[in-house]
């Protein structure tokens, strides 16, 4: 059952919107908190996110911008705004739907179908600009020649990728994705898959470096970004 996401601050709308969904054979998932919505969103790795523009202490465009920036997950601005103004900005950062609320049902479920077919095969690549990641496989693809790496590296390059903007990744949050635990980090063995992935991704010649970020972790950043 593919699940969608209702990032949506009216109750009463939310709870409309959670019925179409279970009626129509979807798993509603409800985000109530919005504070660190693009986190928790990527967490919980919804099919499809439905997502409200006026929500409190956040604009529901800047979360548009980080989830478009950060993954794949298809986004569905369904907002009382029904100005042209709002819906070009939302579609210019990434949105790939624009509804405005009162919404009849059959209309929200075939835009949420279509999305879905949309999304399908691609769901799991993230674009790097010269060169795209599946972080189901863990497959590089740069040229003519993909590189699949290892389990261990590709959670920590997925880790990298998805990271919010300017923030680097820290060694507890590396070791809970490789090990499920942050009770004992294992320095030797991250630094080695790290050592390895970084190796890789050089010999690729991909115009992106794994840096260190002194007592804080590592980043994934463009070779220009380092100058």
């Amino acid at each position: 059952m593919r699940t969608i996401l209702i990032a949506e601050d009216d109750i009463f709308m939310r709870e409309e919107l959670e019925l179409i969904l279970k009626n129509s054979g979807y798993h509603p998932c409800i985000l109530t908190h919005f504070e660190n919505a693009a986190d928790e969103i990527i967490r919980l790795n919804p099919d499809l996110v439905l997502l409200d523009v006026n929500l409190p202490g956040v604009s529901g465009f800047d979360i548009c911008r980080e989830l478009k920036r950060r993954c794949s997950i298809p986004v569905l601005i369904l907002t009382s705004r029904d100005s042209l103004k709002d819906e070009v900005h939302a579609l210019g950062l990434g949105a790939d739907e624009y509804l405005t609320k009162p919404c009849r049902m059959e209309r929200l479920t075939a835009r949420i179908e279509n999305l879905l077919r949309r999304y399908e095969v691609s769901r799991n690549i993230i674009d790097g600009g010269d060169f795209q990641y599946d972080r189901e496989t863990h497959t590089v693809f740069c040229g003519d020649s993909p590189v699949i790496l290892p389990d261990n590296q590709g959670v920590i390059l997925t880790e990298l990728m998805c990271a919010k903007s300017g923030e680097p990744v820290t060694k507890e949050r590396l070791c809970e994705a490789l090990w499920g635990t942050t009770e004992f980090i294992d320095e030797n063995a991250l630094q080695v898959n790290m050592t390895r992935l970084k190796k890789t991704l050089s010999g690729m010649g991909l115009a992106w470096h794994i840096a260190n970020v002194r007592g804080k972790g590592y980043q994934f950043i463009r070779e220009e970004q380092s100058e």
